[in-house]
């Protein structure tokens, strides 16, 4: 069993502290609301008067806080962990910040002979209590299989997506894409709700479709991750029926933001050529080429 350091006892950060003591192993913990630490401290932890404390002759020092600023203060300001962490101790921040932040401190901690990566989290608290959590790591392989025991206490999911900052690459990506899609599923039930269709009965329909399943397990698969163009469902199609969302959402003054900017790519798409290529391809290839990437 693992001595470790624990900094960030929030909802996640609770929970997995909560899982990784029922495993068996010691914790040594720290927030600034001592509250938090002391609930944790009658499941078995000890409690730490600052980051450097929990820092203290731990094999693995884990960080899950809000923001970049506070996990480069924690690590470097006054009683951080860089003070006193073992050169053989592995840190491992699952905050969610900046690709390049997470960059920056693993490059000062290395400097300083510290191995660093980060295990940013997927799913919610809810998953995080019963150790269901994903984790998207980045980082030198060997220093991800030292800290595989520990992740799959509180996940069941584990990829390497690739150097230091990678997995807060994906993270943002992933977080990107689910509050966006958020968004585009409120103004849609609003929009039906507006039209005297019950919430229910859409929810129940879009659970059916890739609306409510998602687009990369139903029809990104065999189209647009292959770059396959033959349509399934036509470009053209998706821009006319965004326009016919549009067109009804005004009549009763829903508004479609994500609508109205997606429909402009859509006609970007068209401008070029795609409008008969498969929706998904179509669009992939058009964001593609608006960033510059090789087609």
């Amino acid at each position: 069993m693992a001595d470790i350091g624990f900094i960030g006892l929030g909802q996640m950060g609770g929970a997995m502290s909560r899982n990784l003591i029922e495993a068996g192993h010691r914790l040594r913990v720290y927030d600034i609301d001592a509250g938090a630490v002391a609930a944790i401290v009658t499941e078995g932890a000890e409690a730490a008067s600052n980051p450097a404390e929990a820092a203290r002759d731990a094999e693995f020092v884990i960080t899950m806080l809000q923001v970049g600023s506070i996990v480069e203060a924690v690590v470097f300001g006054e009683n951080g962990i860089a003070e006193v962490i073992s050169k053989n101790a592995l840190f491992i921040d699952m905050s969610t910040i900046l690709p390049e932040e997470t960059q920056r401190i693993g490059a000062r901690l290395a400097k300083r002979g510290i191995a660093m990566i980060d295990a940013p989290v997927g799913r919610t608290s809810a998953h995080a209590a019963v150790g269901t959590s994903t984790f998207m790591v980045g980082g030198a392989a060997a220093d991800i299989e030292r800290a595989h025991p520990l992740l799959e206490v509180l996940g069941e999911s584990i990829t390497h997506c690739g150097p230091l900052g990678a997995g807060a690459m994906v993270k943002l990506v992933n977080n990107y894409i689910s509050a966006v899609v958020n968004l585009a599923t409120a103004e849609g039930l609003a929009l039906a709700e507006a039209a005297g269709i019950g919430k229910g009965i859409v929810a129940e329909i879009i659970g059916q479709t890739p609306a409510g399943q998602g687009h990369i397990r139903t029809t990104w698969p065999s189209k647009a991750l292959v770059d396959d163009p033959t349509p399934a469902f036509m470009l053209d199609l998706a821009y006319k029926d965004v326009g016919l969302a549009l067109e009804t959402a005004a009549r009763f003054n829903v508004p479609l933001a994500t609508g109205a900017a997606g429909r402009q790519i859509y006609a970007i798409a068209r401008s070029q050529g795609r409008g008969h290529d498969d929706w998904t391809t179509g669009i992939f290839r058009t964001v593609r080429a608006l960033a510059g990437l090789t087609e």
